[in-house]
């Protein structure tokens, strides 16, 4: 049992290549099935009919060729049946000359029974005549003289069985016409073999087994042909689907160094611009400081005190460069939290008057809806400060019944399209980075830009948002 399910398990644990080659395939080989199915049977249906209608053509041809033959035999002894009585010997006698001297092809004769079972009349067959033959049956059980006695007794018609050809003695089938002479109480009649019609329906039924099994040929030929071609087009949609993917990730690769190159020179600036310069100011007050107390200079305390605002200033920058990297204000409070702190930061650094606001999430985002969230407000307010013009900006957290909305608005002279390809100093890529954001997450992300200003919307699924309990909770 345990060789069996690991032996299921390495069977459905294919690659995407395999399971699109099973999903176009194995629909493709069903449908085919059941075409040659319905094909082949709908054939053999058509053909049997043909066939039965083949063979009952040629059997009343038979039979027609059968009545003629009678019909010319009554001709040939009715004036003499009309004017004999029903005991005339000498009458009956010469009706049985003459029935025996007609003979025709290699098989045909004429015979006559008596009612009481009597052969009279068997040219071809001597050994008949004179001899009662009730109760005969062929090979197969069917009754002959009996039925043929009774046919002949309600006015004549057919009858089918087997019999010995007289000139081989081989068993063949036969179909008999007869008539009954009511006066003399006698079964006239002739037959012939229909071994030739039941070979000519012997050789459609071939032929149409044949047609069918080519027919299914041909229909396993074109499945195969189907089967290669949708191999082979899904091998070479795999394989530029590959490359496309592996250019993609090389694109993808030099664009995350080309961002953390980007990120260090802004840390690298942003600590030699502003960190580097006020811890030289702290030690410029400290050495001033050293030296006041040394001369004994009253002027010391001051010193201390430029120094030690210096520094004060020196851990806020520190802070706000930590805080441009991961906000932790992010994983302590929540996006509505850390996107208001981003807002007043940006409105006091700026003088951009922002209106932010939020609801109450119903349900919580996880970590990464979070980041691209409040990445994307961050991205939106840097380009908004850059290039805008803006005075005034509304931002807008809310939940919706799809899941989740950001929406930022200013009052800017709006974007030029289409956009030039320019990284923003923050580090990003632009709008392009926040498109992609949204992508990773399926979500949407949306501009519209007027001379009136520009409304960028970030929406996130429901799949992103966390049941009641979890512990990671998402305050307004």
């Amino acid at each position: 049992m345990k060789f069996n399910r690991a032996a299921l398990r390495d069977l459905l644990d294919l690659t995407y290549g395999q399971k699109l080659f099973l999903l176009a395939t194995v629909p493709l080989i069903i449908a085919v099935g059941l075409i040659a199915a319905v094909v082949e049977r709908q054939s053999r249906q058509l053909s049997e009919r043909e066939i039965a209608a083949l063979e009952q053509q040629l059997l009343r041809v038979k039979e027609e060729e059968l009545k003629n033959y009678l019909s010319i035999a009554r001709t040939a002894f009715v004036n003499i049946y009309g004017r004999a009585a029903p005991d005339d010997e000498r009458a009956k006698l010469e009706v049985t000359r003459i029935l025996s001297s007609m003979l025709y092809g290699p098989d045909g004769y004429f015979f006559v029974f008596d009612y009481s079972g009597t052969n009279l009349v068997a040219p071809r067959q001597t050994a008949l005549i004179g001899r009662n033959w009730l109760g005969l049956t062929d090979s197969n059980g069917t009754v002959i003289v009996d039925e043929l006695i009774r046919i002949a007794k309600e006015g004549g018609g057919y009858h089918s069985f087997d019999w010995p050809r007289p000139s081989t003695g081989e068993l063949g089938r036969m179909i008999v016409y007869v008539n009954g002479l009511q006066d003399w109480r006698w079964v006239v009649g002739t037959g012939v073999f229909i071994d030739d019609v039941l070979y000519s329906v012997a050789e459609a039924k071939a032929e149409v087994d044949s047609r069918i099994r080519r027919t299914t040929l041909y229909i396993l030929i074109i499945t195969i042909f189907a089967l290669v071609g949708v191999f082979a087009s899904g091998l070479l949609l795999n394989i530029r689907e590959r490359r496309l993917a592996d250019a993609k990730l090389k694109r993808l690769t030099q664009r995350i160094i080309d961002t953390q190159e980007q990120e260090r020179g802004r840390v690298a600036r942003e600590l030699h611009d502003s960190v580097s310069q006020m811890l030289v100011g702290v030690r410029y007050a400290l050495e001033l400081t050293r030296r006041r107390l040394a001369t004994g200079d009253p002027r010391a305390g001051e010193s201390l005190e430029k120094g030690i605002s210096a520094l004060g200033s020196t851990v806020q920058e520190v802070r706000r460069i930590s805080r441009d990297l991961r906000p932790g204000v992010l994983d302590d409070l929540g996006l509505g939290p850390a996107i208001k702190a981003l807002a007043e930061d940006f409105s006091a650094r700026t003088g951009i008057a922002i209106e932010f606001e939020t609801v109450v999430f119903r349900g919580r985002l996880d970590q990464e809806a979070r980041i691209a969230l409040y990445r994307i407000a961050q991205e939106a307010l840097t380009n908004i400060e850059r290039h805008s013009l803006a005075s005034h900006v509304h931002i807008m957290l809310r939940g919706t019944p799809e899941g989740a909305l950001l929406r930022i608005a200013d009052n800017g002279k709006g974007m030029a399209w289409p956009q030039p390809p320019r990284r923003t100093a923050t580090g990003g890529l632009g709008l392009r980075n926040m498109m992609e954001r949204i992508e990773q997450l399926d979500g949407r992300f949306q501009i519209q830009s007027s001379r009136d200003g520009t409304v960028i919307e970030a929406r996130v699924p429901l799949t992103h948002m966390l049941p009641p309990g979890s512990p990671t909770k998402e305050p307004a």
